[in-house]
């Protein structure tokens, strides 16, 4: 019946954001409703937790109802020194070095993948196969990079 508890998932800001927003509700409510029911493990970090507190009050509430059922990947000199990386190979420029550290944070952390709608910086098909370049040269595995729409079960799915 479709995919294994084993698949962690990072899952960043925007996701939780897109629950409350018209143009990514849809699928980012059917991906939440996906880790409530156990299909993925969520993975999140002290990162999202802190820009989600800049943000709307009732993303912080889906954020901390998920929270006991999530693993927290925490900030360290090993995804400081990955997130540098990242930066000195150009994949991003400075500016948007937190994107840099929420893939930084999934590939220490040992996730399955990233789920983000953050086309720009870090669900983009140039830079995918850099971060994960950068990866292999520091030692870590690939990390597979999707938007949630990609990774929802469909009902159409057996058709």
């Amino acid at each position: 019946m479709g995919m294994q508890r084993s698949i962690s998932v990072y899952t960043d800001t925007l996701v939780f954001g897109g629950v409350f927003d018209d143009e990514f509700k849809d699928p980012s409510k059917t991906f939440i409703e996906a880790i409530k029911a156990g299909r993925f493990i969520l993975v999140t970090s002290e990162l999202v937790r802190q820009e989600i507190a800049a943000g709307p009050q009732v993303v912080g509430q889906l954020f901390e109802e998920l929270l006991s059922i999530a693993d927290i990947a925490t900030v360290t000199a090993e995804t400081l020194q990955l997130q540098k990386a990242y930066l000195d190979a150009g994949i991003i420029s400075a500016r948007f070095a937190t994107d840099a550290l929420h893939v930084a944070l999934a590939t220490v952390w040992g996730a399955s993948m990233i789920v983000s709608w953050n086309f720009r910086h870090i669900v983009n098909y140039q830079k995918i196969p850099k971060y994960n370049a950068v990866n292999k040269l520091h030692g870590y595995s690939d990390i597979a990079i999707y938007s949630p729409l990609e990774v929802i079960e469909h009902e159409d799915e057996d058709l």
